[in-house]
C-alpha cells in the first residue's frame, strides 16, 4: 500500500441490499493483512450500531463521519492501508458524492431480483460509469435454492460491461445473528458461520485481484 491509504467504497442508490453487511465483512477480511479504517457515511449509522453491540466488532476501527467536507478529507488521512465506507441510499446524496470523489474501488451489493437490479444499474450508468471508478458489482442474499436467477444476474450484468465478482453472497441467518452481536461475520461461531465467511474471503479475493492488475 502506498503513504496513502486506498479507498474502498461500498454503495448503492437502493436500501436493504447488503451494504453493511458488506462493508462489515470487508473490513474484517481486509484487516487481516492491512490496517484498516471502516467509516459509517450513512446517516442511518447501521455500521455504528453494529459495531456498537460489542467491545470487539473486528480487527479494524470503525468512525461515524457524515459531513460531506469532512469526507473529502479522508483522502489526508494517515496511519492507515485502507479505509472501507458505508454510504447512504441515496444517489443524489452531497454525502455520497463526496465519497464518491475520493473512492479508489467501488463496491456495489445487490440481490438478484428484476427491481434490484435495476436499481442497481441505475446506479452505475448514474454514478460509476461517468466517474470511471473501478469497481464490482456483488451479488447478494442468493437463495441456494434458485442458483439460476443469479448466474442469470450475473451474465445480465455482464452483458451491459459491468465487472461483477464470481463469487455469490449467499442467504444465511448467520449475517443477521453476528449483527445482533455486534460481530463481524468472520468472528461468529454459529450454524453456517464458516460458510458465510467463506463468500466474503472469496469477494475479498477478487477484489484484490483487481488491485494488483
Amino acid at each position: 500500500m502506498s503513504s496513502q491509504p486506498r479507498i474502498l467504497v461500498v454503495a448503492n442508490g437502493k436500501g436493504g441490499v447488503g451494504k453493511t453487511t458488506t462493508t462489515m465483512a470487508l473490513a474484517a477480511e481486509f484487516a487481516e493483512k492491512y490496517k484498516v479504517l471502516a467509516v459509517d457515511a450513512d446517516p442511518q449509522q447501521s455500521l455504528s450500531w453494529w459495531a456498537g453491540r460489542s467491545e470487539a466488532p473486528g480487527k479494524f476501527e470503525i468512525i461515524p463521519e457524515t459531513e460531506p467536507q469532512n469526507l473529502r478529507k479522508l483522502r489526508k488521512i494517515k496511519d492507515y492501508d485502507l479505509l472501507v465506507i458505508d454510504t447512504p441510499p441515496a444517489l443524489g446524496s452531497e454525502t455520497l458524492g463526496a465519497v464518491l470523489a475520493i473512492a479508489d474501488y467501488l463496491v456495489l451489493p445487490t440481490p438478484c431480483a428484476p427491481m434490484d437490479l435495476a436499481a442497481l444499474i441505475t446506479t452505475v450508468q448514474a454514478a460509476v460509469i461517468p466517474k470511471a471508478i473501478p469497481h464490482r458489482v456483488i451479488l447478494t442474499k442468493v437463495d441456494v435454492r434458485s442458483l439460476g436467477e443469479a448466474w442469470e444476474a450475473q451474465n445480465t450484468l455482464r452483458e451491459l460491461g459491468i465487472s461483477t465478482c464470481h463469487t455469490l453472497v449467499r442467504a444465511y441467518k448467520a449475517h443477521e445473528k453476528a449483527a445482533i452481536e455486534g460481530l463481524a461475520i468472520a468472528q461468529w461461531r454459529g450454524k453456517n458461520a464458516k460458510e458465510a465467511a467463506k463468500d466474503y474471503r472469496s469477494v475479498a479475493k477478487e477484489i484484490e485481484s483487481d488491485w494488483r492488475k
